[in-house]
């Protein structure tokens, strides 16, 4: 069963656009390495929760966005593989001032397929 690299983070709605070219050049390099799939997700029905939720998870603040995404590999050597080349790769060298996001309240982790339909 296939791999997945899980991530969730707080997006400022006003670097949303910069943002988006930063995940599009990212999933060409992830893809061109062999991901399966890369996928990035704007929250919209996202609500904050009493005491867990994504907002809270990020600590997203009133003017930020959450966005899901998930890179799909075909095994967890496959993903190890891939991120190896994607790490080398200079279209991904980035410092804490060119993200446009806050990377400290970034979540990720790599998780097993239970159920694949």
């Amino acid at each position: 069963m296939a791999y997945v690299d899980g991530f969730v983070l707080a997006v400022p709605r006003s670097n949303l656009d910069a943002y988006r070219q930063v995940a599009q050049t990212a999933a060409e390099v992830w893809r061109e390495y062999g991901a399966l799939a890369v996928v990035e997700a704007v929250g919209d029905d996202v609500p904050l929760g009493e005491r867990t939720s994504f907002p809270r998870a990020v600590q997203a603040k009133e003017d930020e966005v959450v966005v899901f995404s998930w890179i799909l590999h075909a095994s967890r050597q496959a993903r190890d593989e891939t991120n190896a080349r994607v790490m080398k790769d200079p279209r991904m060298a980035c410092t804490p001032e060119t993200m446009p996001f806050d990377g400290k309240r970034l979540i990720f982790g790599g998780f097993e397929t239970l159920v694949e339909a």
